[in-house]
């Protein structure tokens, strides 16, 4: 599920008077204990054919303990100086639109992600920082585990913190087909003549 907000032709920097206390350095987060994504290109793939996501674009997703996909949603990046704590009031907002919160829960079951396309480099930024503390803050208040940011830009993704990424998809390039962002159906081992039927209807 998708849901638009104002359009934003590109991200504002950092404003001087925002506080510190509302962005997480990397070494920060690196201490956090995010939990690792086991394929974190599969998710990027699935989330990347489900949104289509454009520069200025953040991608909200929540995953059960199998890393399977509960709830998403995307949402455009308002024109304004980078703020964790609208980016958390963003960010909880979608969540609260999509999946129930899970704060009766005594430890959080499932994970919440966040992928946010922009332009330039996929090193960390100030704005990465702000968008680090409103998903942790966010998390926390909707009883999930906070899970990993992914930046997405003209060079690829990038799981920062985690030091992993690749080149395809990017935030320039063609979603692929939603199919093959999952694992493809293994082909009929059999043979004999209904084999043969199926491939010849095929070829034609």
């Amino acid at each position: 599920m998708t849901f638009g907000f104002a359009s934003s032709t590109s991200a504002a920097s950092l404003s001087p008077s925002a506080s510190a206390s509302r962005l997480l350095e990397p070494a920060e987060w690196a201490a956090a204990g995010i939990p690792l994504l086991r394929n974190p290109r599969e998710v990027v793939s699935g989330l990347h054919a489900r949104h289509h996501p454009k520069p200025s674009t953040a991608i909200v997703a929540v995953l059960d303990p199998e890393e399977r996909l509960c709830a998403s949603a995307s949402f455009v990046r308002r024109p304004a100086p980078a703020d964790g704590w609208m980016f958390r009031n963003a960010l909880l907002a979608q969540l609260r639109r999509v999946i129930p919160h899970d704060l009766r829960r005594r430890t959080p079951v499932r994970t919440a992600v966040l992928l946010y396309c922009r332009e330039g480099e996929g090193r960390w930024t100030e704005e990465d920082g702000a968008w680090m503390w409103g998903l942790r803050d966010a998390c926390t208040l909707h009883g999930l585990r906070c899970g990993a940011y992914i930046t997405l830009t003209g060079d690829g993704w990038q799981v920062l913190g985690e030091g992993r990424g690749g080149r395809r998809p990017s935030a320039h390039s063609q979603p692929e087909p939603f199919a093959m962002s999952e694992a493809p159906p293994q082909a009929p081992r059999t043979g004999g003549p209904v084999s043969e039927v199926l491939r010849r209807a095929a070829a034609r």
